[in-house]
Order: C-alpha cells, then structure tokens, then sequence
C-alpha cells in the first residue's frame, strides 16, 4: 500500500492512494496510529488533483545512516580535505541523530540558513520502524545540507549540527513494505534505482542495493543497547555517484556542479517509491551570538590555588 498524509477542505487527513485517487481513513488518525497498529476504515474516494500531500509523518526520532562507501570518500575530501573510507565505517552501520522537528513535504519550499552559500541535497530512502524493530514501509528522504556552517563545526569533532538540523524532507508518502519484496536481491538490498535532479537536470544515478548493511541490519544495530519505537525514522545515508553535490566536489576537487541557489528545483525520485520535489529558498536573517568567552587555563588554576 500507499499510504500518504495530506490536507483536503482546510483538515489534514491520512488516506490510501488507490491510481489517481485517495481512499481517506475515517476518524482522521495520524500516520503515527496507523504505523502503531491502529485499525482503520476508509471513506469515500478522493481526486488526487483536489488534495496536498503533506509529509508523510512527523518523525519520533530521525537518524541518518552514512551506508555507501562512494558517498563516505567523496564527501571526506570535500568536507576535512581526507581521502579514502575510515576503517571503522566497516565495524558497524554509524549514524547521527537529526531534528524531527524541521520536517517537509512534497513540493514544500525548503529554507536554508541565510548566512550558507554552500547548500546541498542529499539523495535517500527512509525506512520506517513498526512494532517490535520491524520495517513498516519506506519514504525518500532529502537530507538537506549546509556545507559550509558543516564543514566549521566538524572541525571540533562532534557533529554535524546546524549544518544539518535546519531541514529534512519526506515524501511523497509511505510504500509498505510488502509492496517492495519482489525487488529484494538474494542478500536482502533493495534492488532500487536512485536518480537526483536540480532544474531538471540529472546529477546523480545510483542503486539502492549499494548499500553496505540492509535496513534490517541498521535498525537492529540502533536498537542494540538502546530502543527503537514505531514512528522511527531510519535514513539510509547518501547514495553515491552523485547523490549530493559535496561527493562530487570532493572528486572534481572544486565546485561543479554549483551549490544550491535560491529557486533551484531538486527532484528525488526512486523506484517503487514515486518523487519528492521541493524548491530552495532562504530563511530571514538571524541574529549573531556573543562570542565565546576565552580563558587561560594556567591563571585559572592559579586562581583556584589562592
């Protein structure tokens, strides 16, 4: 099934996409309910052209794997000026946490912070965790990015923060996963074709099943010491061959293609999963923070001694 969260006569709705129709859940349940195991009863159809889509749910909690070696050397040159992939990539899925809080949805316009230059798309596919650590279904996930407020703050070795929790995008709804098994391989990878656009243009092509873990690896290892509940989101990480600007920078060793702009137009789209659009804009200004207060560390302990 299709299952999509959207707004119709002013009331947002979930519903069951049936062709060029929406089958609308009676009572209005969330995304969340529905993922939980909630029954549900549709009502009468609804003309696809008569409706928003909205993103699909609103996340408990999001991380985003790194799981395409191609993407992991790509962006280190680009980012810290390394080469090559970590050996520790190859010990476990790794992920960071981003905020569920700054989520989109199709067609949504996308603001980046004013004061980043270096804006970048990243291309993913999402998985959706149900009950007991299983894999409800799959979305596209844009993992937006600010390259340059990135790349500064990584430099203390913790991170990525602002350069990542400004936005993510979801959509253009949730494909169970039942509908996907026929493209499994024999080794459990989605067998998916991955394809990113900006103003048309094709920048980025890669399959799916290059992953280096399944998602049922990555959810398993995120519940290991820890808890994975319904509603959790799971990014696959940034596909390779193109599936963020910052990849290609790093092998081109300069910007080409060019960072995002105002008004560019990027368009994921992945096999079985439909596409998710969304225009690139800037936020309004911020205000600056005060600046760090700096110490000496030897009049510190001197002082504390007295």
């Amino acid at each position: 099934m299709r299952l999509a969260t959207f707004r119709h006569e002013g009331r947002n709705r979930t519903g069951r996409i049936d062709g060029d129709r929406v089958l609308p859940f009676r009572g209005d349940p969330t995304m969340l309910e529905i993922i939980s195991g909630s029954p549900v009863e549709t009502a009468d159809p609804v003309d696809m052209a008569a409706v928003r889509l909205l993103a699909p749910l609103q996340p408990v909690t999001l991380r985003d794997f790194v799981a395409f070696e191609e993407h992991v050397e790509g962006v280190r040159r680009s980012i810290d000026g390394s080469g090559g992939v970590p050996e520790a990539w190859y010990d476990a899925p790794t992920f960071y946490f981003t905020n569920p809080h700054r989520i989109y949805g199709p067609d949504d316009d996308v603001p980046f912070p004013a004061r980043s230059v270096n804006r970048d798309f990243e291309l993913e596919v999402a998985a959706i965790a149900g009950p007991d650590n299983s894999i409800f279904g799959y979305t596209i996930l844009n993992d937006w990015s600010a390259r340059d407020l990135q790349k500064r703050e990584m430099q203390v070795n913790l991170g990525p923060a602002k350069g990542k929790d400004f936005a993510s995008s979801l959509g253009p709804w949730i494909v169970t996963a039942d509908e996907l098994a026929a493209h499994r391989d024999s080794d459990g990878f989605l067998d998916l074709w991955c394809d990113v656009t900006v103003n048309g243009v094709e920048v980025g092509r890669d399959l799916l099943s290059n992953m280096g873990w399944t998602f049922e690896t990555m959810i398993a290892h995120a519940a290991r010491d820890s808890r994975v509940v319904p509603g959790d989101v799971l990014g696959s990480g940034t596909v390779g061959n193109g599936g963020c600007l910052a990849e290609l920078w790093g092998r081109h060793g300069r910007q080409d293609p060019p960072p995002l702009r105002d008004g560019d137009v990027v368009t994921l789209t992945v096999e079985g999963l439909g596409y998710l659009r969304n225009r690139v804009v800037s936020a309004g200004e911020t205000a600056s923070l005060p600046p760090a207060r700096r110490r000496d560390p030897a009049r510190a302990r001197a002082e504390r001694q007295h």
